[in-house]
């Protein structure tokens, strides 16, 4: 009888023979079951303001406890996070952080959330799954920070205790997701689209490369893609570009191609358009009815917050997210 197994969480769809590795690096067939090599182990924990996800419209001003395992399912060239993302868990500095150890940890810091990010939360879905359980029972909210590279069960099973999510779509093309990424584009969408039907809130983050993914009518197009498809509400943040892992040939991003990609999503018919990784204006969150400053951000600090029960405070039109 063959001990042969599929993995099923992503859509690399690993076959594994016995004691071979998945090719995120963290699941291992013993004998013929599927283990994870890091559930409890994280390589990352932090404390972070929630903005740093980047979440504007979710808890604003308020703290998140963030841990990250090591181990991604693409394997993009411009990884920010690379040394971890890219690393076998053997070969980074784990702690011992059993699920409730991160709920009580995370209450004792007086953070309101649990953040699953840093790497590809995807790699540890059975440790966050069940975080996130017995935070939902704390009354701690919890987000993730993914690529959206997942299948739709194991999916739609996470967004019945996720109540946040920021997605990388990190271009608009089958072309790009296989050249820089190694995956596709296809399911990234799908799991756009059954998280906003979950009723997740959910935040789009663009990281902009200069000569890969900035043209703009390819921008537009994704813009115009979920304006339709997710709704014209969402914040999508563009994120400025800087020389890491293996393309240190090119150079950041111009402000400039940020400032027009940002232009291009509201002539699309976006509302909340963000731009990050710098400082700049559109940071803040302006309202789409009477164009005041609604939260006013310096990084990833608020300097003020003039959002009274989800309505702007001067004009008293609704601003969609979760403030409390």
């Amino acid at each position: 009888m063959s001990k042969t197994v599929q993995c099923e969480l992503c859509p690399n769809a690993c076959v594994l023979d016995i004691n071979q590795v998945s090719r995120c690096r963290t699941r291992i067939n013993k004998d013929g079951t599927l283990y994870s090599l890091v559930y409890g182990k994280p390589c990352a924990v932090h404390i972070d303001p929630i903005e740093k996800k980047p979440f504007s419209h979710f808890l604003t001003g308020t703290t998140t406890f963030s841990i990250a395992t090591a181990g991604c399912v693409l394997s993009c060239k411009f990884c920010q996070n690379w040394q971890i993302s890219q690393a076998k868990p053997e070969d980074t500095d784990t702690y011992d952080f059993p699920p409730d150890k991160v709920v009580t940890h995370a209450i004792f810091h007086k953070c309101r959330s649990i953040s699953y990010t840093y790497t590809e939360p995807t790699v540890f879905y059975e440790y966050m799954y069940d975080t996130a359980v017995i935070a939902r029972k704390r009354k701690i909210k919890n987000t993730i920070h993914s690529c959206g590279y997942i299948n739709e069960k194991p999916l739609r099973k996470l967004t019945k205790y996720m109540d946040a999510a920021n997605i990388d779509l990190k271009g608009f093309s089958e072309d790009f997701y296989a050249k820089m990424c190694n995956g596709s584009l296809k399911p990234v969408l799908g799991s756009l689209v059954l998280l906003k039907k979950e009723d997740v809130w959910l935040e789009i983050t663009n990281l902009v490369i200069p000569t890969l993914n900035d043209d703009m009518k390819q921008i537009r197009d994704m813009c115009r893609w979920i304006a339709k498809n997710l709704g014209a509400d969402v914040p999508v943040h563009f994120s400025r570009f800087f020389p890491h892992y293996k393309l240190t040939n090119l150079p950041p991003t111009p402000v400039e191609t940020l400032t027009e990609a940002r232009k291009t999503a509201i002539d699309a018919g976006l509302k909340f358009v963000y731009i990050g990784n710098i400082r700049h204006e559109a940071e803040s969150t302006y309202c789409p009815e009477c164009k005041k400053m609604l939260i006013e951000r310096t990084g990833y600090f608020v300097k003020q917050n003039n959002i009274t029960n989800g309505k702007c405070k001067f004009c008293s039109a609704s601003i969609p997210g979760i403030w409390s």
